[in-house]
């Protein structure tokens, strides 16, 4: 006879119960034969007795949970829920044989032991049951992976368990830095040494894999142990999240690649969670398709917006985080809208109903593509972003953050001069107006599109090689919840009518440094496995990045990691001016020479290398 889905997950259960009553059955018989054994005298009613005990028995059982867990993960929860309905049974027998007049007729040579007796008859096939479907597991898993644990704490004792449970995964041993460890076993592993001696253990040992239970560990910490692995030779991974587990993930053990965010040569920048400038506001966010425009309109979201505007110009994107927020926000407000910002009628339209905020995020962004398309950078990151000003301004909408970035300081690049003319281009747009400016730089950021990671993660998974522009070259380098909240803290800090911010990012990184990060959080070996190539500085880079100009100087404001610095005086006359220049120059199909000099006005210290010279802007440029 074929069973159902029901009927197939209840036969186990029934099974567990009825062994379970045959076994408080068979526990009251044993201790009555005992009894009588001693020279108590004969039950006269043990029937009665049997159906007492075994009915009472049994739904204290059931009442303390016994039977919403399974003997495969029977462990010690389990024990005390035995140990508490037993002590719970055999009270509750007691007075219901005081009440029914029998027990007197109980020798107490019988109830006295019940609890212990019944807690060893139920408590000892559940544990027999696990460890052999244990053995069994691991008798067929010949082929498990050999797994050196790097940690011996409270997360490697929990990933311990998981492994021994897993069966895909066979633990040889554990190191730690506490010295006083060595040689004491967690769940039956030992732990063979400290962090240093891993390449020495890893010879003795041969693991397959190494596994780094260390949650907290520091960047730096991080990094050492990286390093380690990476001298032992072994491919490593890390213990999945809290955060990982928490956000659906499958329930079977997956050891997860080391966060590329663990290795930023610094400890990620904390931020409270109180967003309180935004919550009940209405927010505008232009590009909120993009990488950093999609992440903030999420934490304007949960931050408790009243209403999000979703402005983006690209229809997928912006259709998926319309539909996330949607699903994951009920209580906000959130509306897209399909428009370019260099289109002043949508801008209108956007802001008819009223916003407290615009966080303008839209922009062209990769260097070397910009270097040969001077006037779609002009147009999408000055003249649209003026566009986007003027209408706020005729709005009186409060508060319009501009996300700028360090390659506007002292720019060689077309980016970075773009960028730094849609600054100016701001303040003197809303030079007269009750708008507050806030213009906010970001350092490379992590995993954004098209940044440096992806590119590296897709070259290591294609065998390489890596390709690097130049051994010395640095940036800045933060991730993306970093950068929106920056945003959102430098809206709260906000007291001048226009200032800067800046996000304290520690020392620049390597690039060959990163790079080479990347290829040992892959398992592989930089120069070995994978080679690191270089290629050169590509137009528009140079090799080190800074945040602020020397002539805006720059303060700690009550976050002791955000930066604040005034904008230098423009005369918003002549920007006006240039504004209009430029207005008329984008008209024009053959006017690229007239917009690197106009560029060139707007922003003195523009200064291209001479591999970027406007004559050969036209030429293709090469992939990275």
């Amino acid at each position: 006879m074929k069973l159902t889905p029901g009927a197939s997950s209840v036969l186990p259960r029934l099974l567990i119960v009825l062994h379970d009553l045959a076994m408080i059955a068979m526990v009251w018989i044993a201790l009555r034969w005992l009894a009588s054994v001693a020279g108590a005298p004969p039950a006269p009613a043990l029937a009665a007795e049997l159906i007492v005990a075994v009915g009472i028995q049994g739904g204290v059982l059931r009442l303390v949970g016994l039977y919403q867990g399974l003997w495969r993960f029977a462990s010690l929860p389990d024990l005390a829920n035995l140990v508490r309905a037993a002590l719970l049974g055999v009270l509750l027998i007691v007075a219901v044989l005081f009440l029914l007049g029998m027990l007197d007729e109980v020798p107490r040579r019988v109830l006295f032991p019940y609890p212990v007796a019944l807690v060893v008859a139920l408590g000892l096939p559940r544990l027999l049951y696990r460890l052999w479907k244990d053995y069994r597991q691991s008798a067929h898993r010949q082929d498990a992976i050999r797994v050196l644990v790097l940690g011996a704490g409270r997360t490697a004792e929990t990933l311990l368990r998981d492994l021994r449970s897993d069966g895909r995964y066979q633990p040889v041993g554990l190191l730690d830095d506490q010295r006083a460890l060595k040689g004491v076993k967690v769940q039956g592993v030992p732990v063979l040494g400290t962090l240093d001696e891993l390449p020495y253990i890893a010879q003795e040992t041969a693991p397959k894999l190494l596994v780094i239970a260390m949650p907290s560990a520091n960047a730096a910490e991080m990094q050492r142990v990286v390093s380690l692995c990476d001298e032992a030779g072994v491919p490593f991974r890390t213990v999945p999240r809290l955060s990982d587990m928490l956000s659906g993930k499958p329930q079977r053990l997956e050891l997860s690649e080391v966060r590329i965010e663990d290795l930023l040569g610094r400890k990620p920048v904390e931020f409270d969670a109180a967003f309180g400038s935004v919550t009940g506001k209405r927010v505008l966010v232009t590009g909120a398709g993009g990488s950093i425009g999609s992440e903030l309109a999420r934490q304007c979201a949960a931050a408790g917006a009243a209403s999000v505007l979703l402005f983006e110009r690209a229809e997928l994107p912006l259709d998926q985080i319309s539909a996330e927020l949607e699903r994951d926000h009920p209580g906000v407000k959130v509306k897209a809208m399909l428009a370019d910002c260099g289109d002043p009628t949508a801008c209108r339209i956007a802001l008819a109903d009223g916003i407290d905020f615009v966080f303008h995020a839209a922009a062209c962004k990769q260097v070397p593509m910009l270097e040969a398309q001077v006037r779609e950078a002009l147009r999408n990151n000055v003249a649209a972003t003026v566009t986007l000003a003027r209408a706020c301004r005729e709005a009186n909408v409060a508060n319009f953050l501009l996300i700028s970035t360090d390659k506007a300081i002292c720019p060689v690049n077309v980016l970075g001069a773009s960028k730094r003319f849609a600054e100016i281009a701001c303040q003197a747009e809303l030079a007269d107006s009750p708008v507050r400016l806030a213009v906010v730089r970001f350092g490379n950021v992590l995993d954004s599109a098209g940044s440096v990671v992806p590119l590296f993660r897709r070259q290591i998974a294609e065998g390489g090689p890596v390709t690097v522009t130049h051994p010395e070259v640095t940036r800045y380098f933060m991730t993306i919840p970093e950068a929106c909240q920056l945003i959102l803290h430098s809206v709260n800090l906000v007291n001048e009518r226009c200032a800067v911010y800046a996000l304290d990012m520690g020392r620049p990184v390597a690039i060959r440094e990163l790079a080479e990060q990347m290829i040992r959080l892959s398992g592989k070996r930089p120069g070995i496995d994978i080679d690191v190539s270089y290629i050169g500085l590509r137009q528009g880079e140079k090799l080190h990045e800074i945040l602020f100009h020397p002539q805006e100087r720059y303060q700690r404001t009550r976050h002791p990691r955000i930066l604040q610095a005034e904008l230098r005086e423009v005369r918003a006359e002549e920007v006006r001016q240039m504004l209009a220049d430029l207005n008329s120059l984008l008209q024009r199909p053959d006017a690229e020479d007239a917009l690197f000099d106009l560029m060139h006005r707007a922003v003195p210290d523009y200064a291209p290398h001479e591999a970027a010279a406007p004559s050969s802007r036209s030429r293709p440029v090469p992939p990275a």
